[in-house]
């Protein structure tokens, strides 16, 4: 189904004005990097707030305030560690980017995507 002239009026601007903001690309391509989570620490994290919490409500159930504590403490370590970071991702990201570069971003795929089209429909 063709876009209609109004349609390809908008679409025009969108694609001009995403091309023109080069700091909303390199926000999403930030934002792409930004979930580097570990899933060896994520399921030890998990497995460990799991016992975590089991501690705390059996400390809670027998009145023992010190268990109780302590199943929070070992329960919010548990939470800790799932949610944190790949170690040294940062330094190894940019060795690896030299090993591979012909792997690229979200974004750059999108936009070679895009241009493809783009010259496809130029050259029909």
């Amino acid at each position: 189904m063709p876009l209609s002239e109004h349609e390809q009026r908008l679409l025009e601007q969108l694609e001009k004005q995403l091309h023109e903001d080069h700091r909303f690309a390199s926000t999403m391509k930030s934002a792409s990097t930004a979930g580097n989570y570990s899933t060896r620490n994520l399921a030890l994290g998990a497995l460990i707030g799991i016992v975590g919490l089991g501690v705390l409500i059996y400390g809670v159930s027998s009145q023992l305030i010190i268990v109780g504590v302590l199943g929070f403490i070992v329960m919010f370590g548990g939470v800790y560690l799932a949610l944190s970071r790949k170690g040294g991702t940062k330094k190894s990201g940019a060795t690896g980017a030299s090993k591979n570069p012909q792997k690229p971003g979200f974004m750059s795929d999108l936009e070679n995507k895009w241009e493809q089209r783009k010259r496809d429909e130029h050259g029909s």
